[in-house]
């Protein structure tokens, strides 16, 4: 755990010795930065559907297809604020729980939501992507959490 903290110490050394600059989006008193640039790379935290019932924790009914179409609004909205689009997502982590109902994950769910904002003929950039199984997430009815990271494009 010392040398991951020293790492990650160094990293922002390197960063700054470069010119690099590392602008974090949140405000000081959040727990988890939601967006942080490096450079010209956004790395976006971990992103939900929109709950069906807010709260400690929120709850969700809808399906896996529905979280993730969540999912991408969510991220598609924090990518708007820094002026960028889902085209700019170069990479993608999926963190996939089964359906705490049926204990089947649901990946086909989770791919034709993906299908559907990726790859297409409006938006035709494909992220390289990750998709990982867990046994749960820490909203107990989530289903599905999305990392992302973009590249603002060179003008």
């Amino acid at each position: 755990m010392k040398r991951a903290i020293a790492a990650l110490l160094l990293s922002g050394t390197v960063f700054a010795q470069q010119g690099v600059v590392v602008k974090r989006l949140g405000a000081p008193d959040v727990k988890i930065e939601p967006a942080i640039w490096v450079g010209d790379m956004l790395y976006v935290c971990g992103v939900m559907g929109t709950p069906d019932e807010p709260g400690t924790p929120p709850v969700f009914h809808q399906n896996t297809e529905q979280q993730t179409l969540g999912a991408f609004r969510n991220i598609e909205k924090v990518l708007k604020e820094q002026g960028l689009g889902l085209g700019d997502i170069v990479q993608m982590q999926v963190f996939l729980a089964p359906d705490p109902k049926t204990g089947v994950m649901d990946l086909d769910g989770m791919n034709r939501a993906y299908q559907s904002r990726f790859g297409t003929k409006e938006q035709p950039n494909k992220p390289v992507r990750a998709t990982v199984q867990v046994s749960r997430l820490v909203v107990p009815t989530g289903l599905i959490e999305v990392m992302v990271v973009a590249a603002r494009p060179k003008k």
